[in-house]
C-alpha cells in the first residue's frame, strides 16, 4: 500500500512531454518525464499571503513549513485548519491554493510579514542587514550534539536512493532529515530547494518533532542563505550538502552557531560555521 502511495505521488509530480532526442545528427522523437512546476497560493483565512512555485505534492507540509520558517507558528496546535481551496485571485486555482486558519491567539502582522518576504527575495538587500533580520527574535543554536566525519559519508547515497521524482525526471531538488544515528526520517522533493526544506520542516511540525535538536538536514546541490535560515528556525544544528555553501550562508552559520557541511563527496567534506560540532574520533 505504501509503495502504491509513493508511485502515485511520483506520477502527480511529473508530466510526460514530447522531446526530440539527438544521437549524433539524427533526431529520435520520444516522450520524456519532467517535473511539474505550478504556483501554490498560501492563504491565511481569505487573505493571500504568498505564491510559491513548487512541485505539487505534500502541499500541506509545504504550507506548514513555510509558516514555521517565516515564524508565524511554532506548534501544530496553532493551526486550526489546513486544506486545499478553489478560491484564488486568478484562474487555474484547482489544487493550487492552500487555505490556513490559525488559532485565535496567533497574532500575525501581515504587513510586516509581507515586507519580510519581499526583502528576502530582493537582490539588492545588504547581506549584513539580511543576517540581522533573520537572527532577530531567534536565539543562536546551543545544541550539544556532536558528530564524527564518518557519520556523514553515507548520507548522500541514502538521500539519493529516496529521490523517486529525481530518478524519473532528473529535475528536482531533495531535502532529508536524519536523526543522530544516521537514520533517514523523511525526504521530500521539489523544483525549489527551499520548498523541499519547507516540506520536511512541515512534516516535522505535524509529527511533533520541532525543535529538531540533534538532527541533520541534508540537501541536494548547494546551500544558500535561505536554507540555513530555515534550518535555524527549526533548530537543526547541522546542514549538509554535496555542493558548496554561499558566502552569506557561511557568515550566517557563524553568527547563528550552526554547522555547515559542504562538498560531501565520497570520503571527504568541508566544515564551515561552528566547526566544533564535527569531532575527530579520540584515540587512547
Amino acid at each position: 500500500m505504501e509503495d502504491e502511495k509513493i508511485q502515485s505521488d511520483v506520477l502527480d509530480a511529473t508530466l510526460s512531454v514530447r522531446v526530440d532526442r539527438f544521437e549524433g545528427d539524427r533526431p529520435n522523437p520520444r516522450t520524456d518525464s519532467v517535473a511539474r512546476e505550478e504556483p501554490l497560493e498560501i492563504q491565511l483565512g481569505s487573505t493571500s499571503l504568498a505564491v510559491v512555485m513548487r512541485t505539487p505534492g505534500h502541499d500541506d507540509e509545504l504550507a506548514l513549513g513555510f509558516l514555521v520558517t517565516e515564524r508565524v507558528v511554532s506548534h501544530v496546535e496553532q493551526v486550526m485548519m489546513l486544506r486545499h481551496s478553489n478560491t484564488a485571485s486568478g484562474p487555474r486555482s484547482d489544487g493550487n491554493v492552500m487555505r490556513v486558519l490559525l488559532a485565535p491567539e496567533v497574532e500575525v502582522d501581515l504587513d510586516a510579514l509581507r515586507r519580510n518576504l519581499y526583502a528576502s527575495s530582493s537582490c539588492g538587500i545588504c547581506g549584513k542587514a539580511t543576517i540581522e533580520n533573520a537572527l532577530s527574535g531567534v536565539e543562536p543554536l546551543n545544541d550539544r550534539a556532536r558528530f564524527s566525519a564518518e557519520y556523514f559519508y553515507s548520507l548522500p547515497s541514502e538521500l539519493e536512493k529516496a529521490q523517486r521524482v529525481f530518478e524519473r525526471t532528473g529535475g528536482v531538488h531533495a531535502a532529508g532529515i536524519f536523526d543522530g544515528e544516521g537514520r533517514l526520517l523523511v525526504v521530500r522533493e521539489d523544483v525549489g530547494r527551499h520548498n523541499a526544506v519547507d516540506k520536511v520542516i512541515g512534516w516535522a511540525l505535524r509529527e511533533g518533532r520541532i525543535p529538531l535538536a540533534g538532527c541533520v538536514l541534508m540537501v541536494s546541490g548547494r546551500v544558500s542563505f535561505e536554507v540555513v535560515q530555515k534550518a535555524l528556525v527549526a533548530r537543526l544544528p547541522v546542514v549538509a550538502a554535496v555542493s558548496a555553501p554561499s558566502s552569506l550562508a557561511v557568515e550566517f552559520a557563524e553568527d547563528a552557531g550552526l554547522t555547515l557541511v559542504g562538498f560531501l563527496r565520497k570520503r571527504g567534506l568541508n566544515v564551515y560555521g561552528n566547526t566544533s560540532r564535527i569531532a575527530a574520533p579520540s584515540h587512547s
